[in-house]
């Protein structure tokens, strides 16, 4: 059994304390692959030094939406973009861009700004041949609106922390793109992204956590670890009426395709 963690974010401060403990210990629970997702620059930085020490470990560079001030701090875009595909090309293990999208969650958000660098990353994706990693929360349409327009089914890549419905998952697949899966399927008050679940085929879900973000129940609330990722794998198992070995293996399968990675992670250490 191998279980790939698709998303999480292990520069976070959170695992500051025993970061090293925890990710030694993921091997001896199945856990034989892990993307660490950037969010800011200094989350980019961080991965790239992830990804050098653990040669499990793979690395997504890219900027969230509610960070865009990052790039936009150096009054000049090419450079900004510069820095992000430096850091892109300068490891073979950094295997998306991400995480890139909207967010408009808060009253004050730029979305004019947001959309703009959204597009600059997903021009920089396609520049580089990667997929992109997109997060899009309360954003739905305007994202689907951006993705078509740029051609995003060229570049593929997966939703991230899916939370709309069945019928815009169905405009995402269509397009090509997976749909990321992580402990709000266990919560008991996501009755969409069960549905989602539902319907989606399970050859295009992956599995994530974005930790330490989003634990599953019962850890609801707490910090969350790739650890927790069999609480997802069996919900998803019940959802879709197959065992538990067939989520791994399928997931395990399409984290691989999504990333494009050939599958010679060890199994063992």
């Amino acid at each position: 059994m191998k279980i790939f963690e698709t998303h999480a974010h292990y520069d976070d401060e959170a695992f500051d304390k025993d970061r090293e403990e925890l990710i030694n210990s993921f091997c001896d629970n199945n856990i034989y692959a892990v993307t660490n997702i950037g969010a800011d620059l200094a989350g980019c930085r961080a991965t790239m030094e992830l990804i050098k020490k653990y040669d499990f470990f793979y690395g997504a560079i890219g900027i969230h939406p509610s960070d865009v001030e990052d790039l936009e701090s150096f009054k000049d875009d090419e450079k900004a973009l510069s820095i992000l595909r430096d850091m892109a090309l300068s490891h073979e293990r950094v295997v998306a861009i991400g995480e890139i999208g909207l967010d408009y969650h808060y009253d004050d958000t730029d979305k004019i700004l947001q959309e703009k660098w959204f597009v600059k990353q997903l021009d920089l994706a396609r520049e580089l041949n990667l997929p992109v990693v997109i997060h899009s929360r309360d954003a739905a349409m305007d994202t689907i609106d951006i993705m078509k327009r740029e051609k995003s089914e060229d570049i593929g890549g997966v939703i991230h922390c899916y939370s709309y419905s069945k019928e815009i998952a169905k405009i995402f697949l269509d397009m090509g793109f997976y749909i990321g899966v992580g402990g709000v399927l266990t919560f008991k008050n996501s009755k969409k992204l069960k549905e989602t679940v539902a319907y989606a085929p399970l050859e295009r879900i992956v599995l994530e956590t974005d930790s330490p973000y989003l634990a599953p129940e019962p850890y609801r609330g707490k910090r969350n670890s790739s650890l927790n990722i069999p609480y997802v794998a069996e919900e998803l198992a019940n959802i879709k009426g197959v065992s538990v070995e067939e989520v791994y293996e399928v997931t395990w399968n399409n984290a691989l395709k999504l990333y494009n990675i050939s599958d010679d992670c060890e199994t063992s250490k």
